[in-house]
């Protein structure tokens, strides 16, 4: 019959495998699956105050219900492109967070590093927080179906750090 010392032993040892192949287990679920955007399109209080802004700052051009402006992917007379829908029609889910929160914050030309493109974006870094560029990103990502915010997540997961 085994001692005492060899039972509290073995379930020492039992309880040190539990916890590893806990770690492990959370580890291998959250490596390569959880995506690692900046915008929260599931956080109700910020999404509430990036409506507000995208109110206040956004919707003149990109319209009230994210539809952008007519003709978006054509040049306009002063060669910019006109603004596009931030909706499931645009391109705007086509990039990863970081880029959407550097296109907003700098404009298109210096978080693109195109020294000499033209845009009619403005960049919002002197108007909006970073905060609140992140609720309006995060607002304009919580209206699109699942399926493209689970692509958008998997191009998070993708990007370069």
């Amino acid at each position: 019959m085994p001692s005492v010392t060899t039972k509290r032993r073995a379930w020492v040892l039992l309880a040190g495998v539990a916890v590893l192949i806990a770690g492990w287990v959370t580890w291998s679920l959250n490596s390569g699956a959880k995506p690692n955007g900046l915008l929260r399109p599931d956080d109700r209080r910020l999404l509430v105050q990036g409506q507000k802004v995208y109110a206040a700052h956004c919707a003149a051009c990109h319209g009230q219900q994210l539809q952008g402006q007519p003709n978006w992917r054509e040049r306009g007379a002063d060669g910019r492109l006109p603004a596009p829908p931030h909706d499931a029609s645009g391109h705007t889910w086509h990039h990863p967070d970081d880029v959407l929160f550097r296109i907003t914050k700098y404009g298109v030309a210096k978080a693109a590093n195109l020294k000499d493109y033209e845009s009619a974006m403005p960049a919002f870094e002197d108007r909006l927080s970073d905060e609140e560029i992140i609720a309006v990103l995060s607002w304009i990502k919580s209206t699109w179906p699942p399926e493209i915010r689970a692509r958008v997540d998997k191009t998070n997961v993708q990007a370069p750090p």
